[in-house]
């Protein structure tokens, strides 16, 4: 047996989903296109073919569904750009770079998250919103401070501006028709970005 086939043989198989992720993903797709008041649990079971017991096994509610697909997602924002900060031992060029080349490809796999975050995060209770609220401010941080390193011109302040203005470009996602391939919406989105931050 070749290495080659040794590695195929051996490589892990991708993770199964659990059902309540199907489940959930399910619920963000509906609420993103119908709005939260405008889906119920039994369209959610309907939709993924559970009856109400069953779903109720999986979760609370809609508010327990609406928690479970936001909390995460900011989670994993900030340890991701966390960790594409820190690779890059203060080359903040190549930081920025990986920052947006992250984001870019999480907006682009996620428009209905990104959809359900714009029109439904004030659904949430008071404290998942502002734990969600909470980790926002420490990504958009982390850019900030990789802006401080190319922009010695802006105040603190004047990164925020710039970095929320590029969430608003990167976060079009939702809002993008099909008519143009994703590898070339990533290229656009990406030159976008580093031109709005670096003012170039």
């Amino acid at each position: 047996m070749t290495v080659d086939q040794q590695q195929r043989t051996t490589a892990p198989a991708p993770r199964r989903r659990s059902r309540r992720e199907e489940i959930l993903e399910i619920a963000v797709g509906l609420f993103a296109s119908r709005g939260y008041h405008g889906v119920s649990m039994d369209d959610i079971g309907s939709a993924a073919g559970v009856t109400g017991p069953a779903l109720y096994h999986h979760f609370a509610g809609k508010e327990a569904m609406l928690v479970a697909a936001l909390v995460p997602v900011s989670e994993n924002l900030l340890s991701g750009g966390k960790s594409r900060v820190s690779r890059h031992n203060g080359d903040a060029q190549a930081a920025l770079a990986d920052l947006i080349d992250f984001h870019v490809d999480f907006a682009l796999a996620n428009p209905a998250v990104i959809a359900l975050h714009l029109h439904e995060l004030d659904r949430l209770p008071d404290e998942p919103r502002r734990q969600i609220r909470r980790l926002q401010r420490l990504y958009v941080e982390e850019w900030v401070t990789v802006l401080g390193e190319l922009r010695p011109d802006l105040d603190a302040g004047e990164r925020r501006v710039l970095a929320h203005a590029a969430f608003g470009l990167m976060n079009s996602t939702p809002f993008l028709g099909g008519e143009v391939d994703r590898q070339r919406r990533a290229a656009l989105l990406r030159e976008a970005t580093g031109h709005a931050l670096l003012g170039r």
